[in-house]
C-alpha cells in the first residue's frame, strides 16, 4: 500500500482564509470585475520614508549582505526592549526579544517552543485563524472559550475557568481583537491574569494591534498590570500594523530568556536571521516616534464610525462598536436561512459566496474564526472604496425579508 504523499500533520492545516478571500478578490479584480475586498487585514498606506530610507541605505552596507545572529541584530533588539517600554510600561532585555519573519513566525515558535502533546491552550474565539493551526502543529490542543456580541466579544474568568483542566498549560489572550476590534478594559486585563497566575498558566498575549485604539479605550500589557506574572508571559508583536509593513515580514516574540533562547534555536534550523535589510527597516520604525500611527488611526476612526453606522443600517445586522484594530464583526445570523435571489444561505459561509457573487464584495465568513453567523469586514482600505463597498452590502442584503 502506498505511503501517504502529505503528512497527516501538515495536511491537516486548514487554509488561511483571510488570505483565501483577499487571493480570491484580486484575481476577480485582475479577471476584469469590480470586486471591492474588505478581507485583507493590512492597512492602505504605504510603509513612511523615513522607514524605506533605512532600508536602502542597508542595502548598501556589505554588512548586511551576510548572515546576522539568529536571534536579530542586536541593535533592533535593544531597540524593540526600549519602545515595549516606553509603549506599554514593561521592563525587558535585549535577551528576552527574538526577531521574528513577521508576527506568525513568533506565533508559531511561541507555542512550538512552550507545548508539548496533549497540552491544551485556552483559546477565546472569535480568534484570528492562524493561532489554532499553530496549536495544532506543536501538538496542542485549542480548547475554544465562545463569547458573544452580548459581551461586546470578551471572554470572562469565569468561562476561562469553567474550560480549563488538568492539561491546560497556556492562554491565548489577544487585545485588541483580531477579528473583532474588542478592548479588554485594564480591570478585565488584570482580572484575568491573576486567575492565570494563580493556576499556574502560561499566557501568550499578541499586543501587534496596541496603538490602534478608538474611544479612549487603553490596551493594557497583562505582565504590567499583573507583574508576577511576567516570567510566564510571552508576548506577540510586530511593526506590520503599526507602521504600514506587513510586506517587510519583522515580528518578534518576547519572553523569558530560556523560552526566548529556545525558540531562537529553533528559528536557527528553520530560516536563520530575518532579512537584515528588513530588520534595518524596523530599526528605523521602532526607534522613531509615533506620529505615522496617529496618521493611520484617525483615517481609520472616520472609517470605522462609517462602516459601523451603514451596516447598522442593514435589516437584521447587528454590528458591536470595535474599540480597536481596524476590523468590523457584524452577526448576520437574523439574514441566514432566508431566501436571496435564488439561494437561500443557511450560513454565513454561504451568505458570503452569495455576497461575492451577486454585489461583487469580499467579505470573511465567521466560520474561519469559529464564530458561525458573522462576517469580519477590514476597513483599512480607501473612503471611496469603504461606502460603495458597503453601500452594495446594504443594497443587497436589504432584499432579504426578515
Amino acid at each position: 500500500m502506498a505511503l501517504p504523499r502529505v503528512s497527516a500533520r501538515v495536511g491537516g492545516i486548514a487554509e488561511s482564509a483571510t488570505l483565501a478571500v483577499d487571493a480570491k478578490a484580486k484575481a476577480l479584480k485582475a479577471a476584469g470585475r469590480d470586486v471591492i475586498g474588505f478581507g485583507a487585514g493590512e492597512p492602505d498606506f504605504p510603509t513612511p520614508e523615513t522607514i524605506v530610507a533605512a532600508a536602502v541605505t542597508a542595502c548598501y552596507d556589505p554588512v548586511m549582505h551576510h548572515y546576522t545572529p539568529t536571534p536579530g541584530l542586536p541593535a533592533l533588539r535593544q531597540a524593540i526592549a526600549a519602545k515595549t517600554e516606553r509603549d506599554s510600561g514593561l521592563h525587558v532585555e535585549p535577551a528576552q526579544v527574538l526577531v521574528t519573519n513577521g508576527g506568525k513566525q513568533a506565533v508559531y515558535e511561541a507555542f512550538a517552543t512552550l507545548l508539548d502533546p496533549g497540552d491544551e491552550v485556552l483559546l477565546p474565539a472569535p480568534y484570528w485563524t492562524t493561532y489554532p493551526e499553530a496549536i495544532r502543529l506543536a501538538g496542542g490542543v485549542p480548547v475554544v472559550v465562545s463569547t458573544t456580541t452580548a459581551s461586546g466579544y470578551l471572554a470572562t474568568v469565569e468561562q476561562l475557568e469553567a474550560a480549563r483542566t488538568p492539561k491546560t498549560k497556556v492562554l491565548l489572550f489577544c487585545s485588541p481583537s483580531n477579528p473583532t476590534g474588542a478592548v479588554y478594559p485594564p480591570g478585565a486585563v488584570e482580572a484575568i491574569g491573576r486567575w492565570a497566575l494563580e493556576r499556574d498558566l502560561w499566557v501568550v498575549t499578541d499586543e501587534i494591534y496596541e496603538h490602534l485604539l478608538y474611544d479612549g479605550a487603553e490596551a493594557a500589557s497583562m505582565p504590567v498590570v499583573v507583574p508576577e506574572l511576567a516570567d510566564r508571559t510571552v508576548i506577540l508583536n510586530g511593526v506590520a500594523k503599526t507602521y504600514a509593513m506587513t510586506g517587510w515580514r519583522v515580528g518578534w516574540l518576547i519572553g523569558p530568556t530560556d523560552v526566548v533562547s529556545a525558540a531562537a534555536n529553533l528559528q536557527s534550523h528553520a530560516t536563520s536571521n530575518v532579512s537584515n535589510v528588513a530588520q534595518a527597516a524596523a530599526l528605523a520604525a521602532v526607534s522613531g516616534d509615533l506620529s505615522a500611527v496617529a496618521t493611520m488611526r484617525a483615517a481609520f476612526d472616520v472609517r470605522r464610525q462609517t462602516m459601523v453606522r451603514m451596516l447598522r443600517e442593514i435589516p437584521g445586522v447587528e454590528c458591536p462598536t470595535p474599540q480597536g484594530a481596524f476590523y468590523c464583526f457584524p452577526s448576520v445570523q437574523a439574514l441566514l436561512g432566508k431566501p436571496l435571489r435564488g439561494r437561500t444561505p443557511q450560513t454565513s459561509a454561504e451568505l458570503a459566496e452569495i455576497v461575492l457573487e451577486e454585489a461583487e464584495v469580499a467579505v470573511v465568513p465567521g466560520e474561519a474564526f469559529d464564530a458561525p453567523g458573522c462576517f469580519r469586514l477590514s476597513y483599512a482600505l480607501g473612503d471611496d472604496d469603504l461606502a460603495e463597498g458597503v453601500g452594495r452590502l446594504q443594497k443587497l442584503l436589504s432584499e432579504i425579508q426578515l
